[in-house]
C-alpha cells in the first residue's frame, strides 16, 4: 500500500537525482494498488523474508524483463518510432539509441541491448578500424550516462567477429559500469584469439563476464539472451515476473533438515508458484501491455517467448543452519553439500510439477534462477554461491563446487573471482581456467582485476570510487550504485577470495 512517509522522504532527499526520485514514486502510486489475491499464509511469508517479489510492485504493467527481437527491428526499422532501416553505422546508432528508450523493464530501463557484434558487422565495412572504435566508445558512454542502471546486458560471441574484435578495443579503455556485457563462449566455435581478447580486457574493466554457451542453449537453442545480470531468457521473449525463495530465511524457523525438506519447503514453493501465477494472469489479462505496446505488435517480441522465473537465493547459510552443532560447512563438507543437493532436488522436483499460465514455450513451467540478491540481504550470500571469507584454498575445487550446483539453474546462475593484478600478463592461463571451469559444469562466471575500479557486486559492475561518493552523502548518477554501496560493506566483497596470485 501507498507509504505517504516514504514517498515524502524521497521527495525531499539531498541524495537522489530527479529521475531516481521520479522513479522511485512512481513505484510508492504502483504500490497504492492492491490487485492481487494473496492467501495470509503467503502474506506471513512475505513479512519473513522468506518470500521476495523483488520491487515488482503491487501491480504488474509490464514485464520484468524484455529481450527484443533487435536483428528484427534493424532489417525492418519501426513504423511506431517512425525509423527506417539503418543504411550505415552512423544510422545504425542513431535507430539503437532511439529504440533503448522504449524498451521498458522492472528498472524502468532496457536490460537487453542484444548481440551487439552480429548487429554491427554488417555496417562497417565501409569504416575503419579507428573510426568504428570512436563512434563505438561515444556511443558506449551515451548508453552509460543515460541507461543509469548497471542491470542492463549487451552480448557478444560466439563467433569471433571483427565488429567483436572493435567493441572489446572500445570497452577496454572506458571503464563504464554500463553496458554490462558476456562473451557467450563454445570452444567449438569460439577462437582462442578472441577469447583471449575478451578474458585481457575483462580484466581490464570488468567487462565482459563469459557465459558456457554450450550450457546454456537448453531451452531455447541459440535464441537466448543474457540480460540484466546474468538471466538466460528467450530472445523476443523474456520473463514475465521473478519472485524468490530466501533458503536463509526459512531455515531460521525450521525444527530440523527434515522439517524443512518435507513440510516447509516444499508449502513455500507452491504459495510462490501461486504467487507467480497471479502476477502472470493480472499482467496478461487486464494490465493491456501485451495489446498495446509497440514492441509486441511490430513482432519484436512475442507473448508466447515470455516464462515466470523462480529464485532461489541463501543456499550456504540454510545448509550451515540446518546442520548446525554438526560442524560441517557448506563449500567445505561434503556432508553440507550433500544435504544442499537434497534441497536442490527438492526446490528442482517441486516447481516441475507446477502449472505457469502463458508460458508455451517451457511447456507451461517456471525455470530455476539462482537469485542475486539485495542490498538487504545481510548475512545471506547470492543464490548458490560459496560466502565470503570460506571459500576454498584451490581454485579448482571452487569450480567444481560451482558446476556441480549450476546445473539446477537453466533460467541463470553464475560466479565471481577477483584475479590477482599480474594475471593481465598471461591470458593463456585463464583461457585454461574457463575451458576447465566449464567441463565441470560452470554455466557462468566472471573475473575482475583485484585493483581494478569496477568490481561486480553481485552479477551488475559499480565503481569504487562512485561507492565512495555515496558513503559521503554525495549525489550519484546511477541508481545501482545506492545498491551496490551497502551490499559491498555489508557483505565483505572486498575480502572476497583472490584468485591466481602465486
Amino acid at each position: 500500500m501507498f507509504d505517504k512517509k516514504q514517498a515524502f522522504d524521497v521527495l525531499t532527499s539531498k541524495r537522489l537525482t530527479h529521475e531516481q526520485k521520479l522513479m522511485s514514486l512512481a513505484k510508492s502510486a504502483e504500490n497504492a494498488f492492491d490487485v492481487l489475491e494473496i492467501p495470509e499464509k503467503t502474506r506471513q511469508y512475505f513479512a519473513s523474508g522468506v518470500i521476495n517479489d523483488l520491487f515488482e510492485g503491487g501491480a504488474p504493467y509490464r514485464p520484468r524483463y524484455i529481450l527484443p527481437d533487435y536483428e528484427r527491428f534493424v532489417r525492418e526499422g519501426s513504423a511506431f518510432l517512425q525509423l527506417q532501416p539503418p543504411r550505415d553505422f552512423d544510422e545504425l546508432i542513431f535507430a539503437l539509441m532511439i529504440i533503448y528508450r522504449h524498451v521498458p523493464s522492472i528498472t524502468n530501463f532496457p536490460v537487453y541491448l542484444g548481440n551487439l557484434d552480429t548487429l554491427i558487422e554488417p555496417f562497417i565495412n565501409a569504416e575503419s578500424d579507428a573510426d568504428v572504435v570512436r563512434k563505438l566508445r561515444l556511443f558506449f558512454t551515451y548508453l552509460d550516462r543515460t541507461i543509469t542502471d548497471s542491470f542492463c546486458h549487451a552480448n557478444l560471441g560466439p563467433k569471433a567477429t571483427r565488429a567483436g574484435e572493435l567493441i572489446l578495443e572500445a570497452e577496454a579503455g572506458l571503464q563504464n559500469a554500463v553496458p554490462n556485457f558476456t562473451i557467450k563462449y563454445d570452444p567449438d566455435i569460439t577462437s582462442d584469439d578472441f577469447m583471449k581478447r575478451a578474458i585481457d580486457c575483462s580484466l581490464q574493466c570488468s567487462n565482459p563476464a563469459i557465459c558456457n554457451h554450450q550450457a546454456n542453449t537448453s531451452p531455447f537453442g541459440d535464441a537466448y539472451g543474457i540480460s540484466s545480470c546474468y538471466n538466460i531468457l528467450p530472445t523476443s521473449g523474456g520473463a514475465y515476473t521473478l519472485t524468490r525463495v530466501t533458503l536463509t530465511e526459512l531455515a531460521k524457523i525450521a525444527d530440523s533438515a527434515d522439517h524443512f525438506l518435507q513440510d516447509l519447503l516444499p508449502e513455500v514453493l507452491r504459495l510462490i508458484g501461486d504467487y507467480m501465477t497471479e502476477r502472470i494472469k493480472f499482467l496478461v489479462e487486464q494490465s493491456g501491455f501485451f495489446e498495446s505496446n509497440f514492441l509486441v505488435r511490430e513482432g519484436l517480441i512475442d507473448k508466447d517467448r515470455f516464462l515466470g522465473m523462480f529464485g532461489v537465493t541463501g543456499l550456504a547459510e540454510a545448509v550451515d543452519m540446518l546442520l548446525a552443532g554438526k560442524g560441517f560447512v557448506y563449500g567445505r563438507d561434503s556432508e553440507a553439500d550433500d544435504l544442499a543437493e537434497a534441497i536442490l532436488n527438492t526446490v528442482e522436483s517441486v516447481v516441475n510439477s507446477l502449472d505457469a499460465p502463458y508460458s508455451p514455450l517451457t511447456g507451461g513451467k517456471f525455470l530455476l534462477h539462482a537469485q542475486v540478491g539485495l542490498d538487504s540481504d545481510i548475512g545471506i550470500t547470492s543464490g548458490v554461491r560459496i560466502p565470503v571469507g570460506k571459500e576454498p584454498d584451490r581454485f579448482i575445487d571452487h569450480l567444481r563446487h560451482s558446476g556441480r550446483f549450476h546445473k539446477y539453474f537453466p533460467a541463470g546462475v553464475g560466479d565471481i573471482f577477483p584475479i590477482a593484478a599480474h594475471v593481465d600478463q598471461n591470458t593463456d592461463a585463464l583461457l585454461d581456467v574457463v575451458r576447465g571451469a566449464f567441463s565441470v559444469g560452470v554455466h557462468y562466471m566472471s573475473f575482475y582485476a583485484a585493483d581494478t575500479d569496477l568490481v561486480r557486486i553481485t552479477g551488475y559492475l559499480v565503481k569504487r570510487s562512485e561507492m565512495e561518493k555515496y558513503r559521503q552523502n554525495e549525489v550519484v548518477l546511477q541508481n545501482t550504485t545506492q545498491l551496490g554501496a551497502p551490499n559491498y560493506d555489508v557483505n565483505r566483497l572486498k575480502d572476497r577470495k583472490v584468485r591466481m596470485s602465486d
